[in-house]
């Protein structure tokens, strides 16, 4: 697959929250963490939340939710997805891009990624995230990394 070239992330618009919250509610680690779709647009409208979405022409193709001041003041990535099809296109390392750059003149951005989400952890290292901290069972029992 090539990599997506045109990529604008902007501001979610309205219409574009419904969108948000149908990708998150039907794919993973969503669907394991039993977050469904009247809790994902929850999720996307609280208050404090900033949401982002990269388009490439009028297809929207991923999504990025930070909390601006969630972790001890530090920027905290809530949720990121992308769309099946663009998935491995630098979609995702764009939006993740996108969000450091934004907050750059915070130290550090946070991010939790699942026990059970092992391509989500490989796709953070290669960023050159590290892993700080284990949260056993926290949100799903029985998901604590072997």
């Amino acid at each position: 697959m090539s990599t997506v070239r045109e990529l604008v992330i902007r501001r979610a618009q309205e219409p574009d929250r419904e969108w948000c919250a149908r990708l998150m509610s039907s794919s993973e680690p969503w669907i394991t963490l039993l977050r469904g779709l009247k809790e994902s647009r929850a999720l996307l409208r609280r208050t404090g939340v900033e949401l982002f979405v990269g388009r490439e022409g009028r297809h929207r193709l991923g999504f990025i939710l930070v909390q601006p001041y969630g972790l001890a003041g530090s920027p905290y990535v809530a949720s990121l997805a992308v769309i099946a099809g663009a998935r491995s296109r630098g979609v995702g390392a764009r939006l993740m891009a996108f969000a450091e750059q934004r907050f750059a003149p915070r130290r550090h951005l946070f991010l939790c990624v699942s026990s059970f989400n092992r391509r989500a952890q490989q796709f953070y290292r290669r960023l050159g995230y590290s892993r700080v901290a284990e949260f056993a069972d926290y949100i799903v029992d029985g998901t604590r990394k072997s």
